[in-house]
Parts: C-alpha cells; sequence; structure tokens
C-alpha cells in the first residue's frame, strides 16, 4: 500500500476501527467509483459543465436498493466540486422549521445531502420547493391571523436526494431535480473488481477464487461485499492463516449462514416458512412476517425484494407464493399446481 492509503486506514479518534476502515473502503473521486458506468459519466459532465460555469451544480437525485453507493456519490460529488457537505436524512427532519434551520445555515455552493428524502414531511417538502427552486425559503414568524411570512434568501446550493423507493416521491419534488440517476445492481464481475480494491486498501493477500466465492454471495451488493470480505478476514486470522483463501472463504461464509446463492439466515427462514408451513402459499405479508418472528417492513424492505429478484419468490394477487426454483432450493420438490403457474391467477386475498 501507498502512505495515501495507510493515511486513510488510521481511526480518526473516537471512530471504531470499524468504522473507519469502512469509510476509508469509500472511493474518494469518479475515477475510483468502480461499476455504475453510464451514471459516473453523467455525472461527470455535469459537474465539469458547473465547474467550467464556475457555479453550482444542478440538484442531483440519486436513487436505487441501498448499499449500491448513494452516500458513496454525494460525498464524491462534494471532493470534485471541492465544496463542503452537510449529511442529514428525511426522517431526522420532523419538521418544516428543521429543513429551514439547515437551508439557512448553508454556505455558497455548498452541497446539501438528502438521505431517504422520500420521508420528508409533507410541510417541510413543500417548504423544500421554494428552496430549490427560488433559492428562498418563507420563515413564518406568530401564530393564527397575526402570522407574517418573512422571505430569506439562500446562497446557491446543491441538493442531493438519495432515495430507495422513488416511486413514493411527489412529481413536483422529483421535477425540480435537474439530473436523476438510478442505481442498478451490479454483476459478479464488478463486485470481483471492488473486492479487489478493498483487499488492497486493508493489506489482505486473497485468492481469485475466494473474490470469486465472495463475489457471487455478494447479492451485487458492494456494501455486503465489503461486509463479508472483512468477516472472511476475521476468520482467516482466528485460524492464523498466511492469506485468505478459496477455503477459508466458503467456511467463513458457510459459517455465517450466507449460502452460495447469497441467501442469509433470514432470506432461507422466509422461503422455508412459505414452503414448510404455507406448503408454497400463497400467504400474506404480515402472516408471513410472524411465522418468521419478524416485521412485517422488514420483510418487506429486507428479504422480499432478492427473494423476488432471483426467482426464489413471487408476488400474486392472493400473496406471496415459493416459486420451483424456491422450493428446490431449500431442499424440497414443488408440487404439480407450482409447476403448473396455477396459484399465479388466483382471486385476490385480503392480507396480500
Amino acid at each position: 500500500m501507498t502512505e495515501k492509503d495507510d493515511e486513510r486506514l488510521v481511526a480518526p479518534a473516537g471512530k471504531s476501527e470499524e468504522s473507519s476502515i469502512e469509510s476509508a473502503l469509500r472511493p474518494k473521486d469518479l475515477s475510483e467509483f468502480i461499476g455504475q458506468e453510464r451514471v459516473r459519466q453523467q455525472i461527470d459532465v455535469l459537474l465539469s459543465a458547473a465547474r467550467h460555469r464556475k457555479s453550482s451544480a444542478d440538484h442531483i437525485l440519486l436513487s436505487g436498493p441501498p448499499g449500491l453507493g448513494k452516500t458513496t456519490l454525494a460525498l464524491i460529488l462534494a471532493s470534485e466540486m471541492d465544496t463542503p457537505i452537510r449529511i442529514t436524512s428525511g426522517p431526522a427532519i420532523t419538521h418544516a422549521g428543521d429543513l429551514a434551520a439547515i437551508l439557512s445555515s448553508l454556505m455558497e455552493g455548498e452541497i446539501l445531502f438528502l438521505d431517504e428524502i422520500h420521508r420528508l414531511p409533507r410541510p417541510a417538502e413543500e417548504l423544500l420547493y421554494l428552496a430549490m427552486e427560488d433559492f428562498r425559503v418563507d420563515v413564518v414568524v406568530g401564530k393564527g391571523p397575526g402570522a407574517t411570512a418573512i422571505p430569506l434568501q439562500l446562497p446557491h446550493f446543491t441538493l442531493v436526494g438519495a432515495t430507495t423507493r422513488a416511486g413514493l416521491l411527489p412529481s413536483p419534488l422529483r421535477d425540480r431535480f435537474g439530473f436523476t440517476a438510478h442505481l442498478d445492481f451490479y454483476n459478479e464481475d464488478e463486485i470481483a473488481r471492488v473486492l479487489e480494491r478493498s483487499a488492497r486498501l486493508l493489506n489482505l493477500s486473497i485468492d481469485i477464487a475466494a473474490i470469486a466465492e465472495i463475489a457471487g454471495r455478494s447479492r451485487g451488493t458492494p456494501r455486503i461485499a465489503n461486509r463479508l470480505l472483512r468477516r472472511v478476514r476475521d476468520y482467516a486470522q482466528v485460524r492464523e492463516a498466511e492469506g485468505l483463501s478459496h477455503e477459508d472463504a466458503k467456511a467463513a461464509l458457510e459459517m455465517y449462514e450466507v449460502d452460495e446463492m447469497g441467501l442469509d439466515r433470514l432470506d432461507r427462514a422466509v422461503l422455508l416458512a412459505l414452503v414448510e408451513r404455507f406448503n408454497g402459499g400463497p400467504v400474506g405479508l404480515s402472516t408471513l412476517a410472524i411465522a418468521v418472528g419478524e416485521e412485517t417492513e422488514t420483510v418487506e424492505s429486507v428479504a422480499e425484494p432478492f427473494l423476488v429478484r432471483n426467482g426464489f419468490m413471487a408476488r400474486t394477487p392472493r400473496g406471496r407464493i415459493a416459486t420451483p426454483q424456491g422450493w428446490r432450493h431449500v431442499g424440497h420438490e414443488p408440487p404439480a399446481s407450482t409447476l403448473s403457474g396455477a396459484t399465479l391467477f388466483d382471486t385476490p386475498a385480503s392480507d396480500a
């Protein structure tokens, strides 16, 4: 590693080593960012044009599943534009006054990164419309008939919004972003490149086969890939291995209950419940969540997207069903009704 890489892995005061390493693994500029080639090129053009005009970049909306690099891209934007960045999230803003206080304290050209922007309260959302378009907020003084709105001019800033559910954003808010980018899941080659870079920064000696094994179980998500790499590193370190071999990677991932397709404990619990308790479904989401001992939102937002995307489970008018591939993955032969697809056309149920 270079001296610069060494410096990036030193834990700042007050931060855990794990948190410091996770921060160090984030790319610092667009040239280091792996994957999302089209989005990266589009952002590069947008930032180059803004620097040429010596002005702030347009507001940017980043959408896509968790762990694909939305926060990393926001930090890269600030680095590329050589400007400060303020980070907050939709749930952290409870009313419009919170957002007004943040906006009024921004510096000229500063970037405001608003994560989970779809969870912004409606009053704050409406205040944001004017701020994004006219760089102004109206501060209301007093209550009732005597209330007065005082216009407050804001410095030009760039809002970078991030969301995992772009469909929940109202059109007036979505239309005010000058550029919208959707981040897709990575393929295994791109994940392997992410792992090679991370292993280099962590000064790990790792086999190509071990990288391929981790990449194949990372669900196309860099955040998961880096997390699994650190767990495999821990396993090899405890065993006092000189490097990370394919056998080490496979044994460690099996110990952490991540199977060859990337399913973890929760994913397998959902599939097993569908197959063994409900004969493959259909079953309503809330019933399924109770069966695996998890919150409905956890099953819907964490396990279900991956299972549906990879063809292990399907959503039907009556509820969730296990596909033939899902049956076989948990060691059961699917019944003839599942193979014929008959359950896909049943009438709706109230607990779907």
